[in-house]
């Protein structure tokens, strides 16, 4: 099997965010909406019909005083009560709009933050480990969780808000207007003081809502490192338990103060509020005085009718106010969210991305000259490395922290693209293969096992979630941790807790390795796959796993050389590079590096397994008369 490598260009760098105010457009905001465009029509209609039904029951009023309390005729009872019949229609009617108008507005806006949010989501995860390696898991989940829930403001609220308010103060004042101009002016003089106070009180309340919103993320975070299980054990284990509850009520104490600023900041925006809404009437009684010295037509229901209009006026203004400010809020929102979404993955699926069956792959390995560094490193990881690996081949890689070996495994699990080379399974590089077809391909274990906090059957089928429990066993079998399992009450069903916190290392690394022998592989990846296990454990995986290589390419990472001196291949890694390649015995006749490592690792010059002749001697002589051989493993 034989395919054209894409190999597309690619300049290693740091994956960086986006400046937040770059990423941010309003259109950006609007096109949020394209696919809901019926539903903000109707929205809109919504808006419309309900402000304008507002100014009619005030416009009414001056009925209800000139012609049906105090007209010309005297009392007209009949006229009263069509007036005030038609009056409580209109309320009623404006309150079921207004109860639509609010089911449409929220349901608009959550699908819109919902479809955002699994944008973002998808977006994430479809990012390389160079991006998470820099990022803060609790920033990412604040963008998710946070951010996209606080948009909902400027999505729904808002800008319904603005729609609504606006149409609100258009009418209301061409309603004065028409009442009686010359109020009006009256009450437009005092616009610009209402404005003014409004936004000085509206300004400082928005600033205390983010501090208050910063002190609750600082809580939450204090919260989510203190109270997980690794984070009272370490407080445990250090004695640091006064220290963490002092750093509690210290943050506790600064939300405190924020969340009163808060508060008094709320009610004194209010007041203002109130304070206009009471003032403006006694003013415009005060200006009727005066017109009605001269020649004037005011009525009293003019005049009743011009002040419950004020409140139409002023409302919508200290409304419009306090929105223009949350969405300055929403800006910075949206803009957070729009430059994660702006990320581009260093690592992508190509567009003719090549679908393989598992039946279809043989398993075939090659690394053709390839270069890699990683973003914050300047040196190269790997420098013009070759080899390659066939079906039943245990090939291992050795050499010192930091040289390159974990970095040559993850190349295999496309986690990270080459800058100069390829690599390929069948032929195939694995930049043109298919997500679906690789994470099929290529089974991973890594020194740092990962349980997600279900139970021990979740987590064993978690790459193959239509296997039977018999699947299941079968690989927790092979995986030598079966046994372990039927010890617990609940047996599979087991709850492991947070990153499965309720067993051992080596329990949790024996159910990663039956996690991926339940995927059943073609290429089997072991990055130090048993340094959490005993002696004992170790070696019962290691007999399991000896059955299970045979017609799977097998690679290996491993610091204790005892667990990979039967491979058929052991590369000795040095700065990036290949420098010995060859059996275990062949390496220590050289009595080169490997050699090296060989005797750092053991003492007295015995290994700590044996052979069927007896026990390997650190020059590679067998010594077949050695009394006790014993396991003399020394971790590196």
């Amino acid at each position: 099997m034989n395919a054209t490598a894409a190999r597309p260009d690619r300049t290693q760098g740091p994956t960086t965010t986006p400046d937040p105010d770059d990423a941010f457009s309003w259109s950006r905001v609007a096109r949020l909406f394209a696919p809901h465009r019926a539903r903000v029509a109707l929205v809109a209609v919504l808006v419309a019909i309900g402000a304008g039904l507002g100014i009619i029951n005030p416009i009414l009023i001056r009925s209800v005083f000139d012609d049906a309390l105090f007209g010309a005729d005297g009392l007209d009872m009949g006229l009263l009560w069509t007036l005030v019949i038609v009056m409580i229609s209109i309320s009623a009617i404006s309150g079921v709009i207004g109860v639509a108008q609010t089911v449409q507005t929220n349901r608009l806006g959550q699908l819109v933050l919902r479809q955002l949010r699994d944008r973002l989501y998808r977006h994430l995860q479809s990012l390389s480990l160079s991006f998470f390696s820099g990022a803060r898991t609790g920033e990412l989940q604040s963008r998710l969780s946070s951010d996209v829930s606080s948009a909902q403001n400027a999505v729904t609220t808002t800008l319904s808000s603005i729609l609504s308010n606006g149409i609100t103060f258009i009418s209301a004042l061409v309603a004065m207007t028409v009442l009686s101009w010359q109020l009006t002016l009256v009450t437009l003089l005092a616009v610009p003081l209402f404005v003014a106070a409004t936004r000085f009180i509206g300004t400082r309340r928005q600033r205390y809502t983010r501090e208050l919103q910063a002190e609750n993320a600082e809580m939450s975070t204090i919260t989510q490192e203190t109270l997980s299980v690794s984070g009272v054990t370490l407080a445990k284990l250090f004695g640091q338990q006064e220290r963490e509850i002092q750093r509690f009520q210290e943050s506790s104490e600064r939300l405190s103060v924020s969340a009163q600023r808060q508060q008094v900041i709320g009610q004194a925006f209010f007041t203002v509020i109130q304070t206009f809404l009471g003032i403006t009437p006694i003013v415009v009684y005060l200006a009727a005085g005066y017109a009605l010295q001269g020649e004037s037509n005011l009525t009293a229901g003019t005049i009743v009718a011009f002040t419950s209009l004020q409140n139409r006026l002023f409302f919508p203004v200290a409304r419009m106010l306090e929105t223009f400010v949350e969405l300055q809020s929403s800006k910075a929102l949206f803009g957070r969210i729009f430059a994660y979404l702006d990320i581009e993955p260093d690592v992508a699926e190509a567009v003719d991305a090549v679908s393989l069956e598992p039946s279809q792959i043989e398993g075939v390995l090659s690394f053709d000259g390839v270069q890699f560094r990683y973003p914050t490193n300047e040196s190269a990881s790997l420098e013009q490395l070759s080899f390659r690996a066939e079906p039943g081949q245990l090939v291992a890689f050795v050499g010192p922290s930091g040289a390159g070996k974990s970095t040559i495994l993850q190349l295999v699990a496309r986690f990270y693209d080459p800058d100069a080379g390829s690599v390929s399974i069948d032929g195939v590089d694995v930049r043109s293969l298919a997500a679906s077809s690789l994470s099929g391909a290529v089974g991973m274990v890594t020194q740092e096992s990962y349980l997600f906090a279900g139970t021990l059957r979740d987590n064993i089928a978690y790459g193959n979630g239509d296997a039977s429990i018999d699947q299941v066993i079968a690989a927790a079998r092979a995986a030598a941790i079966h046994d372990r399992i039927m010890e617990f009450d609940d047996g599979y069903d087991t709850v492991v807790g947070e990153r499965g916190f309720r067993l051992s290392g080596g329990e949790r690394q024996r159910i990663a390795i039956a996690r991926v022998l339940l995927l059943d592989p073609k290429i089997l990846v072991l990055d130090e796959a048993t340094s959490a296990l005993d002696s004992a454990s170790e070696r019962r995986i290691q007999e399991a796993l000896g059955a299970l290589i045979s017609g799977r390419t097998t690679l290996a990472v491993a610091h204790r050389l005892s667990t990979i001196q039967a491979a058929d291949v052991i590369h000795v890694v040095e700065s990036g590079t290949i420098v010995e390649s060859g059996t275990h015995g062949e390496l220590l006749k050289l009595g080169g590096s490997y050699a090296t490592l060989y005797r750092e690792q053991f003492r007295s010059g015995t290994v700590e397994t044996r052979c069927a002749d007896g026990v390997v001697m650190a020059d590679g002589s067998v010594q077949s008369d050695h009394p006790h051989p014993r396991e003399l493993v020394r971790s590196a």
